[in-house]
This record gives C-alpha cells, sequence and structure tokens, in this order.
C-alpha cells in the first residue's frame, strides 16, 4: 500500500493546504518565485501537513486553522532542505536539479531564508500565542541541527548520543511539532496534545534511521541520489557508526576521507558494500523499531477515531519503508 492512500480521507484537505503552500511563496522577484516554486514542483510526500491534521481531528477541527499550521510546516521544512543541499553540495533533490545546482549557493540560502519568513508571515493568521513559540522554539532547534551537521562532517569520532540528538534537531522536533500544532490549533485536550508530539517525536526518529539506512539500500532511481552520497558528503550516519566499531573499517573510511572533495563514489563501493553486509543495517533497523514501539505507546492515551487508525498506519508504514 502507498502512504497516501493510508491517509486518503484527507485528500481534498491536503489539496486546500497545496495550493496555500504555492500561493504563499510566490514573489514578485522573478528569481525568488521559480526558486521557491522549483523545489515545491518536484513533489514529495506533505507527511508535515498531513500530521497537522490528524492532529486536528483529536479537537474542534476547522481547516482554516489547520491551514495557516500545516502550511508553515511544510514551508519551514522546504527551506530546511533548501540549506541542506548546499550543506550536503548536492546537486539533485527527488531526483531534480536543486537550487543551488540551478543557480547557486547564494541564491539559494536567500531563498531558504525567504521561505523561512514566509511561514513565519504565514502562522500571524492563526491567533494563539502557544503557536508561535512553539514553532519559534523548533525553527532555532532546526537551525542548531543544521549547523550541527555541518560541525559533524568528516567527524570519525562522534558517538550515538550525537547522532541521535542531531536527528532529532534535524527531523524529528518538526514532525513532533506538526503534531502538536494541529491539537493546539483545534483545541485539543492537554493530554491529547502530549501524546501527539510524543507520537510525532518518536515516529520522527524512527523515519530518519530509515531514510539513513535507505541510503545504502535503495536504488539509485529509488532515492533521486546516487547510493552512499550521505556518506560520500561526509556525513555520518548510524549504520556507518555501528560500522566504526570495527577498528580496521574505521581505519579505511579515515583513509578515504583523506580525499575529502576529491573522493568518488566509485572509491566508496567496498567501504559502502562492508555496510551492507555486516549487520550494521540490521542493527539500526533495531533502533528504529525501538523508536515505532515508543510511538505506539504514545497512541495508546488517545480515543479510538479514524485519525488513531491512520497514525498507527503510517508508524507501520514507516517501519516498513524501503523507499
Amino acid at each position: 500500500m502507498k502512504l497516501a492512500m493510508i491517509y486518503s480521507f484527507l485528500k481534498n484537505d491536503l489539496s486546500v493546504i497545496e495550493d496555500a503552500v504555492n500561493e504563499t511563496i510566490q514573489s514578485d522577484n522573478m528569481v525568488l518565485r521559480q526558486a521557491s516554486s522549483q523545489l515545491l514542483q518536484a513533489g514529495g510526500k506533505r507527511i508535515r501537513p498531513v500530521f497537522v491534521l490528524l492532529g486536528g481531528k483529536f479537537g474542534e477541527y476547522d481547516i482554516d486553522r489547520m491551514k495557516a499550521v500545516a502550511v508553515s510546516l511544510e514551508l519551514i521544512h522546504t527551506a530546511s532542505l533548501v540549506h541542506d543541499d548546499v550543506i550536503d553540495e548536492a546537486e539533485l533533490r527527488r531526483g531534480q536539479p536543486t537550487i543551488k545546482s540551478a543557480w547557486d549557493n547564494r541564491i539559494a540560502m536567500y531563498t531558504g531564508d525567504y521561505i523561512f519568513a514566509r511561514s513565519l508571515e504565514n502562522l500571524s493568521k492563526l491567533e494563539n500565542p502557544k503557536a508561535h513559540q512553539i514553532l519559534a522554539e523548533t525553527m532555532v532547534e532546526l537551525c542548531l541541527g543544521e549547523i550541527e551537521q555541518i560541525k559533524d562532517k568528516y567527524n570519525f569520532d562522534q558517538n550515538l548520543k550525537t547522532y541521535l540528538r542531531r536527528i532529532k534537531r534535524k527531523t524529528a522536533l518538526l514532525i513532533a511539532a506538526s503534531c502538536r500544532l494541529g491539537a493546539i490549533a483545534s483545541h485539543a485536550r492537554e493530554d491529547y496534545e502530549r501524546a501527539l508530539y510524543k507520537y510525532g517525536y518518536y515516529v520522527g526518529m524512527s523515519y530518519q534511521i530509515i531514510d539513513d539506512v535507505l541510503d545504502f539500500t535503495a536504488s539509485e532511481k529509488e532515492l533521486g541520489k546516487p547510493a552512499g552520497s550521505d556518506l560520500l558528503q561526509g556525513n555520518i550516519t548510524l549504520p556507518v557508526l555501528f560500522s566504526m566499531e570495527d577498528l580496521e573499517f574505521k581505519k579505511q573510511l579515515e583513509a578515504a576521507f583523506k580525499k575529502k572533495e576529491s573522493l568518488t563514489s566509485d572509491e566508496l563501493k567496498p567501504l559502502i558494500h562492508t555496510i551492507q553486509t555486516n549487520g550494521s543495517i540490521e542493527r539500526s533497523l533495531e533502533v528504529s523499531d525501538r523508536y515505532l514501539k515508543k510511538a505506539y505507546q504514545s497512541l495508546a492515551k488517545l480515543p479510538a477515531n479514524r485519525s488513531k487508525q491512520t497514525l498507527k498506519g503510517i508508524a507501520k508504514y514507516i517501519g516498513k519503508r524501503r523507499a
């Protein structure tokens, strides 16, 4: 089953949000308009708006309030991707040229900043100081995650705690905020809000770990970029961390990365093969499964309804995701 089928009953509301996202990023400046539109038109799962809408189903659901939150969360996510592509020097995103590739780094950074600003402007439509504070705090953590990602590039002495903190800031907190802000916008009970936040956090952690696994196990066609791209860019993910417990592997990896920017994907193939076959993939998936188990437990505090079943379905899908 495709992910979109799990939440197909939200199709009409998601269409409203998609139109609003595209409208919000429009600009009188042609370059900003074209650059902002390029990534959005490349597609994406729009999973953060989905979590906003599902969180809103546990309170007084109103599409206008949901739209204000969902659009802002999707724009923050989009802006972070633009910045990530600059950090990673990525040429492709979802199989399409990145903004930094189609234009340059400067245009990409300003475009990301512009989209961030539009997200904050858009949320002003929701008159709820708590929601604004949560979104601001989430953006601070997201930026810290981006800085940590830069700092930890080619750092072969980092540990599991460092990695988990980085993916928490990079991915999990934005998904958790999506679930929570949907609940807040619908005036849901505080215990529901807390449960949804925890669910989003645990699902987000699992989602990123599986993303990091797929970088080694999925095909280039499925990824929209060459397999092993994260490692080639110096990003030390969970399968690599587990592999580096073997000191001989770590020694080989450090030797390969003395070349840094001149290193090619072909030169990394033996190391990637080792990661694929030494049990690190399976161990990483076990960590992901532990987070998913906690996500299911968080849902136990929510009343039974279609949205709860959908949240369970999404978590199950994420656990089995292979592309």
